[in-house]
């Protein structure tokens, strides 16, 4: 299998470089994606693959206190652009930052000659065969964090059981994220001794420094009186849903403000034409300037969030948040994230790739899952309505992210058990 999948890749290269040069990356993140890493990432404690901008925040109080431990010696890499650009943002200095290398055999060796990592993790279920070998090959610890496999995907790795099962003899150790996901890893081959129950490296997530604050000032330039929902990290198709429902909203509460975020930065334009087709004023985030500057009030009905790095400040402007990616099969985003901030969350029924933080917050009564446009909008009005249900929820919410803290810890010390 690891042969096949080495021709395959070996083939593509052209159309690697091809497609990197047309998304117009830099001749350095070109070079890092074949193995050139970056002068600053020589002989690193620990490097840390985040592929996509979930996994970028999920892995930041790992990251964190990486940093704290090994200061200016840790390396972070991505796989999106955006991934990596959300990294750079909340990380800065304080880590070497590069893109990930493609898992060609020659590629990954270059790599590993010029990072020569103490130990590596990698978050959640980024299987690389290539990688994987090699660093077995070097007696090098890999360890795998938040590891997940959802429902939905293990149909798929177990179709591939016995190349999964010869990449996960690779890892060192599996830290899953539920009793669930570690049974899933048993059944495709991974040893029972290697397999240990973590927890959800979210749970751990702090709030980013300054973001109570600038909620504040946005929600002053807002109106403190008009009620205000979120529509988070949503894809292509949820945004016509939320102002469909936002519409539905404002019949019962014309001063009703609805913030809406799209997942990918790439969507900005396209989403601004969506609201002004659906006939809304709107205001851009990138229109706004300084957030303090309250003698110029937001009167739209609609604000896009066209920004990177302040979704907690959004959320934490919110009096009702829906997170995206589950009224789209996309599999539910980071649902823990509004729950942390004390706000009743809503997600609609896509939510294969969160589902143990779903039946944690419906159990809790801290959630609702909705099936369309009409059920967001009647939940949005009722807990409008309700500020009683509101509070309720939100400290449903808010206490079990808090009951549910202490997957870093553990981790941690995983880390330390097998250190080189």
């Amino acid at each position: 299998m690891r042969l096949a999948y080495s021709l395959l890749l070996y083939l593509a290269a052209p159309f690697l470089w091809l497609r990197a040069l047309w998304k117009a990356e830099s001749r350095e993140s070109v070079a890092e994606r074949f193995g050139h890493a970056p002068a600053c990432a020589i002989g690193v404690e620990a490097w840390v693959h985040a592929v996509s901008v979930g996994e970028a925040m999920a892995a930041l109080p790992l990251i964190r206190a990486l940093v704290s431990q090994f200061p200016g010696r840790i390396l972070v890499t991505a796989s999106t652009e955006t991934g990596s650009a959300r990294l750079r943002e909340l990380l800065g200095s304080a880590v070497c930052h590069a893109y990930a290398p493609y898992d060609l055999p020659h590629v990954v060796r270059r790599f590993l000659n010029r990072v020569r990592p103490a130990r590596v993790v990698v978050m959640e279920t980024e299987l690389w065969p290539n990688l994987f070998r090699a660093l077995r090959a070097r007696s090098i610890p890999l360890l795998i964090a938040n590891g997940r496999i959802s429902p939905r995907s293990f149909p798929r790795y177990r179709y591939l059981k016995s190349g999964v099962a010869r990449m996960l003899a690779d890892c060192t150790v599996i830290a899953a994220q539920s009793e669930a996901d570690a049974e899933r890893f048993l059944e495709l081959g991974a040893d029972s001794a290697r397999v240990n129950v973590m927890g959800n490296l979210k749970f751990d997530l702090e709030l980013p420094a300054g973001a109570t604050g600038r909620a504040e000032q946005l929600r002053r330039r807002i109106g403190t009186g008009r009620p205000v929902w979120i529509a988070a990290s949503t894809h292509e198709g949820e945004e016509i849903h939320a102002l469909s429902a936002h519409r539905r909203v404002l019949a019962e509460f014309p001063q009703a403000v609805l913030v809406l975020v799209p997942r990918h930065p790439q969507r900005f334009d396209a989403v601004a034409k969506e609201i002004q087709a659906a006939g809304f004023e709107f205001t851009r985030r990138s229109g706004l300037g300084n957030w303090s500057d309250s003698s110029a009030p937001m009167p739209a009905p609609v604000l896009l969030g066209d920004s990177m790095g302040e979704l907690a400040a959004y959320y934490a402007t919110a009096d009702v948040a829906f997170v995206g990616g589950s009224l789209a099969p996309v599999g539910g985003h980071n649902v823990l994230e509004p729950a942390a901030l004390g706000l009743p969350v809503l997600f609609g029924p896509h939510m294969f790739n969160a589902e143990a933080a779903r039946v944690l917050l419906l159990e809790r009564q801290a959630a609702l899952q909705l099936g369309d446009s009409g059920e967001l909008a009647t939940a949005v009005v009722t807990l409008f309505r309700d500020a009683g249900r509101r509070e309720r929820m939100g400290s449903a919410a808010r206490r079990a992210v808090d009951e549910n803290r202490g997957a870093l810890r553990r981790f941690l010390e995983l880390l330390r058990a097998v250190a080189p």
